[in-house]
């Protein structure tokens, strides 16, 4: 199968590499020093043992058009970061079905779902409509991806192995089509633990618990998860936050599994792990903070649920990011001495 991976971050040069080891004709979207270090010696996988897989001759570029028509098309970047291609992906193929691997509340959450709010548009996920126009619901599987993994230094990715490592697939209508599951067998081949569900909603909102807590309170802090928790004030702010996204979910008639004790006991025995959002933050690169807590923060508005913590963890996350983009620094602790 022809794939393109858009985005060559963590995911996307994990998902890149794993597919083109299993046979899949697959090329990449790159920018920068990452591209310059897969065209000159490839992608490696590194885990958590320190093992490492190489793939040499990956077709990359940073222009789609370079790409060409593809038969499936995995998008991996950061949800702040589609609008800027969402233009340039009909190159790609016009009625290419694309799996939108984002975190948080994705531009396509009110679109194929049916209620009141089919159709509305989530300003924080897709400002004035941009990435909608350019890329319909028609053509979208919803993904959530529920892996750990950082780029250590250019071409070269960091993963952890675990028995929870997978991600799910869903129509946005919840059907089981030919192409989603044409998807998830691509993913299956390539060792990728890939479900078809039937609710993919409910799997957005279950993993965004854990992002909407801990991104941006490891941003603010410095600290990883497991500091975090560490302290008793720091649990407590995440179950709040954890609570409210909860609230938020059921008032859109989701249940989402477990509880927010539950996941900080996961939290506990995953240990030292640097979410997202503080690797941006020490890298400085711009934030998720729309995606991951502002579309909360527009969804419970919208809803008329109080969340009185997490609009408050927003405000501050939002100053971060600002300040990191506008003095074009970066925010990671020194040690003294």
């Amino acid at each position: 199968m022809r794939i393109a991976v858009v985005g060559a971050g963590a995911i996307g040069g994990y998902l890149a590499a794993k597919l083109a080891l299993a046979g899949h004709d697959t090329s990449l979207l790159a920018r920068g020093a990452q591209l310059e270090a897969i065209r000159r010696d490839g992608l490696t996988l590194v885990d958590h043992d320190g093992g490492a897989q190489h793939v040499r001759g990956l077709r990359a570029s940073d222009r789609l058009a370079d790409l060409g028509p593809q038969d499936l098309v995995l998008l991996a970047l950061k949800a702040h970061q589609i609008a800027t291609v969402a233009p340039g992906l009909a190159a790609l193929g016009a009625d290419t079905p694309v799996v939108a691997m984002q975190n948080g509340i994705p531009w396509w959450y009110f679109q194929r779902c049916g209620g009141p709010h089919e159709g509305h548009v989530l300003q924080s996920a897709d400002p004035g409509g941009l990435i909608a126009a350019h890329l319909p619901p028609e053509r979208v599987i919803g993904c959530v991806a529920f892996k750990a993994a950082e780029v250590l230094r250019p071409g070269v990715v960091r993963h952890t192995v675990t028995a929870n490592d997978k991600f799910p697939l869903g129509e946005l209508d919840g059907r089981s089509t030919a192409r989603v599951l044409a998807a998830s067998q691509a993913l299956q081949e390539a060792g990728v633990a890939a479900p078809v569900v039937p609710d993919i909603r409910a799997e957005k909102w279950f993993k965004l618990l854990g992002n909407l807590a801990w991104n941006p309170i490891c941003a603010l802090t410095q600290a990883t998860v497991s500091e975090v928790g560490a302290i008793p004030e720091g649990r407590e702010l995440c179950l709040a936050m954890m609570r409210e996204g909860i609230a938020v979910a059921a008032s859109l008639g989701v249940t989402v599994r477990g509880s927010p004790e539950t996941r900080m006991k996961r939290a506990d025995e995953v240990g030292a792990v640097r979410p997202s959002m503080l690797q941006d933050t020490q890298a400085g690169r711009p934030l998720e903070v729309d995606a991951l807590v502002g579309a909360v923060v527009e969804l419970a508005r919208l809803t008329r649920t109080p969340v009185p913590v997490t609009e408050a963890v927003h405000a501050c996350a939002r100053l971060l990011s600002s300040v990191i983009e506008q003095r074009g620094v970066r925010i990671a602790p020194q040690p003294l001495g």
